[in-house]
């Protein structure tokens, strides 16, 4: 009976331990779980295999949509570049150069 009374008082004071340590463990699951759904990240199985979105209409349409978009930027991102040589070229010329090519566009 002497036994059973120490065990008891182990278990009375380890169970409240191992319940915090528990609630900790599953609300750092569920923050992640949440942070990552938030943030777009895949989410894990139970194996930890990736769990990807299945393809849709919707998402393919999204993404035929930002690579127009992407070649777009791209090709004004190249016309920028040129004009920038262009003012690069006619901050860094000699003067006389700089009038010499104004006259000749005349």
């Amino acid at each position: 009976m002497n036994s059973f009374m120490q065990w008891a008082s182990v278990v009375g004071t380890l169970l409240p331990m191992v319940a915090v340590i528990t609630a900790i463990g599953v609300g750092g699951w569920l923050l992640q779980t949440w942070l990552r759904i938030r943030h777009g990240y895949p989410l894990d199985g139970a194996w930890g295999q990736a769990l990807h979105p299945k393809s849709d209409r919707e998402s393919m349409e999204r993404i035929k949509l930002l690579t127009s978009e992407n070649a777009q930027l791209r090709a004004e991102m190249g016309a920028i570049k040129d004009r920038l040589q262009t003012l690069e070229r006619i901050a860094t010329d000699q003067p006389s150069r700089l009038a010499r090519d104004i006259e000749q566009l005349q």
